[in-house]
């Protein structure tokens, strides 16, 4: 339970990639990190485990209570694996699900615009030749258009390297001195040939482009000086990494693009359901590639020539896969869960659009298995669908409106095949594609701890520290004042020692020796802090008399302290002594605000 709540911290304030670093005190982990903007403060607040959120001195201080080293355990070991674990961080799947997660709510904004459009159109409510429809168009499809500028930025964060440059290299695919190429033959760069091509909307070649600016920043940033780097890096990575996407890219997207559909054209001849399966089955990773507009030129073809295209009439079925996919995702999540908020919108946004888009990016490309279900359902009603020699009528999007005005031909097998593409889709992901793995996807549970009944001993708790006893309520600290880690009292120390207060065992030795838990023989739990924010001074001024576990008697040197280091270093020397297990019992403070007290002094009385 610890792990995964731990996990769950680590997730709210921004993950592994916004930490700086981490170290833990008596009650709090602190977080030093890059964007505290990042870190959704109130939703960690909400979490039952954690009981409170204090931002001070530089740290995002995150509240758990004597339990925090267990909490620092596991975290730390996951910022440590970050840089070991080379497998996990460089995993094709978590490098495209990171790149579209940040992209996932505009996605599906924009999905619901092109939807909303195409319903007002449709019911002749709004004109396709209007103003208001060009600017709505123009928002609707800005996302989509733009995609390799955003996935640039997006990708070059998750390699650590410049966003910005990332978002450049993107942007420089659209930009229109080099659009105004698209179409322009005979064109040569650097004595190689150069086939432009449109890349709005593509996904693969911005991500190998990604990938090797990443490789290409860090070999630049060893081998220029660094005061040259703010312009030298991006500079050269622009003049290098542009034209190389342009040459490789420009030719693999034509090349290979007319090659698949030529591939797929031949099948038909053969066997249309073989090819209807093909068909079915692929499209989604065709449209992922930018491979689907080989399909164009061949489909305006048919219908200009033969009144229907059967390359449309297949691949409509992938639509409806994805479709169902998103229905079973839905139905299989849980109430208020992050994959039901997704799953919801984008089945509206399939349906009336037809953009499938952030089903795929936000929900499939985020599983293996939803990868196999989609080329499965696809690939099912893609073959029905060729079996019956399915025809597009009409270049249209393929959404709930193409349906409705019989778009398609024979209609009956038509909505037969994609019927089974829904309905499979929707089946497997239920049963089989979604699980509780996902972990992103579904709320933590939040279980209720069982606490143990109050005993009826009761323990007398002396002063540990010789000092002044002031209360809890009016330390400088919001955490120990409210409370909310344990009930108690605190003391500025007279003395630099800390004796113990009762008979019991030492429970918990801090690395940086400012803080000491005990345990007495009747279940009390004590935290004894001396000084506030302490734990920054690394240990010094402070020295152990004893070792984690060993028995203790009332009375007992524990540490000594050196307090006018401590004030000398900046730091309030009030000392919080807390009752961190108060739940399980009734703690009575004896001792008045201001009262000297010296280890003889009877403090609390806890039953």
């Amino acid at each position: 339970m610890v792990k995964e709540e731990s996990l769950n911290i680590l997730s709210l304030v921004g993950g592994t990639r916004n930490v700086n670093s981490l170290v833990h005190c008596a009650t709090r982990l602190r977080f030093s990190l890059k964007d505290n903007a990042k870190a959704d403060k109130s939703k960690i607040e909400e979490l039952p485990y954690v009981l409170s959120v204090v931002i001070s001195g530089g740290q995002f201080q995150v509240v758990i209570g004597p339990k925090v080293a267990d909490y620092y355990d596991v975290i730390i070991s996951q910022l440590n694996s970050t840089t070991e674990d080379k497998h996990e961080k460089f995993s094709l799947l978590k490098v495209i699900s990171g790149a579209f997660t940040p992209l996932i709510p505009i996605l599906a904004g924009a999905g619901m615009v092109k939807a909303l459009l195409t319903v007002l159109t449709t019911l002749n409510w709004l004109s396709d030749k209007s103003t208001l429809y060009a600017v709505w168009s123009a928002a609707g499809n800005s996302i989509f258009y733009f995609l390799p500028i955003f996935l640039g930025m997006t990708l070059a964060k998750q390699f650590k390297a410049d966003m910005f440059v990332g978002g450049a290299l993107g942007a420089a695919l659209l930009e229109p001195n080099f659009t105004a190429l698209i179409g322009k033959k005979g064109l040569n760069l650097f004595n190689i040939s150069l086939t432009p091509v449109d890349y709005a909307t593509t996904v693969f070649p911005i991500f190998l482009i990604a990938i090797v600016y990443a490789g290409l920043n860090k070999l630049l940033k060893k081998i220029i000086p660094q005061q040259l780097q703010l312009f030298l890096n991006p500079m050269i990575c622009l003049l290098i990494l542009v034209p190389a996407a342009v040459i490789v890219f420009g030719p693999f997207g034509t090349v290979i693009g007319n090659a698949v559909s030529a591939f797929i054209a031949w099948l038909f001849s053969v066997s249309h359901v073989l090819a209807g399966l093909v068909m079915g089955a692929t499209y989604p990773f065709l449209t992922m590639l930018g491979l689907h507009w080989g399909f164009t030129p061949i489909t305006l073809q048919n219908l200009h020539q033969f009144g229907g295209d059967v390359l449309e009439g297949t691949a409509v079925a992938t639509v409806y896969a994805q479709i169902g996919i998103a229905i079973g995702a839905y139905l299989r999540s849980k109430k208020n869960s992050k994959m039901r908020g997704i799953a919801g919108p984008t089945v509206l946004t399939g349906l009336l659009a037809g953009v499938t888009e952030p089903i795929l990016y936000g929900i499939i490309m985020r599983s293996k298995r939803l990868l196999a279900i989609v080329a499965i359902s696809g690939g099912v009603g893609g073959a029905i669908n060729g079996l019956f020699h399915v025809q597009m009528t009409s270049y249209v999007f393929h959404n709930l409106f193409s349906l409705i005005f019989m778009s398609y031909k024979p209609m009956p097998f038509m909505i037969l095949g994609v019927s089974v593409s829904l309905i499979l889709g929707a089946v497997l992901t239920y049963f089989f594609g979604v699980t509780k793995d996902d972990a992103d996807y579904f709320p933590v549970n939040k279980s209720v701890e069982k606490v143990p009944e109050p005993s009826d001993k009761e323990i007398k708790v002396y002063a540990p520290i010789v000092g002044q006893a002031i209360s809890l309520k009016d330390v400088d600290d919001e955490v120990f004042a409210s409370e909310s880690v344990g009930q108690g009292i605190a003391i500025i120390p007279a003395k630099g020692e800390v004796k113990s207060p009762f008979n019991g065992q030492v429970i918990t030795i801090f690395p940086t020796k400012h803080a000491i838990g005990l345990r007495s023989d009747t279940d009390v739990e004590l935290l004894i802090h001396i000084g506030l924010n302490t734990v920054n001074l690394n240990g010094q001024g402070y020295n152990l008399m004893v070792e984690d576990g060993q028995k203790i008697s009332q009375g007992d040197l524990l540490l000594t302290f050196d307090l006018e280091e401590i004030k000398k270093q900046g730091y309030s020397i009030q000392t919080p002594v807390i009752v961190t297990n108060y739940q399980d019992h009734s703690v009575e403070v004896i001792v008045e605000k201001d009262q000297s007290i010296d280890n003889s002094s009877q403090i609390m009385l806890v039953k």
